[in-house]
């Protein structure tokens, strides 16, 4: 579990290498040197066609199955995704090739069909008061890829007893803070979770290969990286940008 080190983890690029200070250039380089030790398998059932897709799963792919295995999710649990975006799609997909109903969470009722094809039981318009009471008390799990500050209260009401809300989406201002009372009375679990290491990310691309699942994304040269930015910020991707490296040579 790197990315719990006590120490701090070394990030890809502009992260700072431990013995020596210098500045790490990976993630958009060509060539990149490493410790064998950090190296992931891409499995044979991906072919080529695939590698753009695949690309994603080292980020939104672990970043949900890690929380989903922490958590147990599968057969005979109910399991909420609250937000459909690069990291929502991946746990939907994710969720539903281990077994449990999925039930999506957004504000959007135009997300319903796409929802369903990636993975969805059901759809619940957040904003919809009736449509959240039907499933007040009735989730084992909630995997919230949200990174906008909003109201979590809504969604510790859905929990049953010993339940857990997980949280990976980071805002830029603080969630306000949740009612205690939601947790005590149902013994019930607000968390975080942070990516994964080597050996579960190695599983994560195992268990997806034998699933045929990537991300869905769209290929772009890096000379529109600074308008796939500004789309980025208005939520205009589906569900994830991945750059074609041959157009460095461009």
């Amino acid at each position: 579990m790197e990315q719990y080190c006590d120490k701090g983890f070394t990030g890809t690029y502009n992260g700072k290498l431990k013995l020596t200070g210098e500045v790490t250039y990976g993630g958009y380089s060509t060539q990149i040197v490493v410790n064998d030790k950090f190296v992931l398998q891409i499995p044979v059932q991906f072919q080529d066609a695939d590698l753009a897709g695949v690309a994603p799963l080292l980020c939104a792919g672990i970043t949900t199955y890690s929380p989903l295995r922490h958590w147990k999710v599968g057969k005979g649990k109910k399991v909420g995704v609250v937000g459909l975006g690069g990291l929502g799609h991946m746990a939907l997909k994710l969720g539903h090739a281990m077994g449990a109903q999925m039930v999506l969470f957004t504000t959007s009722a135009s997300k319903t069909q796409d929802a369903k094809r990636l993975g969805a039981d059901e759809v619940v318009i957040s904003k919809n008061a009736d449509e959240m009471k039907k499933h007040i008390n009735s989730l084992d799990f909630i995997l919230n890829t949200v990174s906008i500050s909003h109201n979590l209260d809504p969604f510790l009401d859905l929990l049953k007893v010993d339940g857990t809300m997980c949280l990976v989406g980071v805002p830029e201002h603080p969630h306000p803070s949740p009612s205690v009372g939601k947790l005590i009375f149902k013994r019930g679990c607000l968390a975080g979770s942070l990516i994964g290491g080597i050996k579960e990310t190695q599983e994560m691309l195992n268990f997806c290969a034998e699933h045929n699942i990537t991300s869905d994304i769209e290929l772009i040269p890096i000379q529109k990286i600074n308008e796939a930015y500004e789309r980025m910020l208005k939520s205009d991707v589906k569900y994830r940008f991945v750059i074609d490296m041959a157009s460095l040579k461009l």
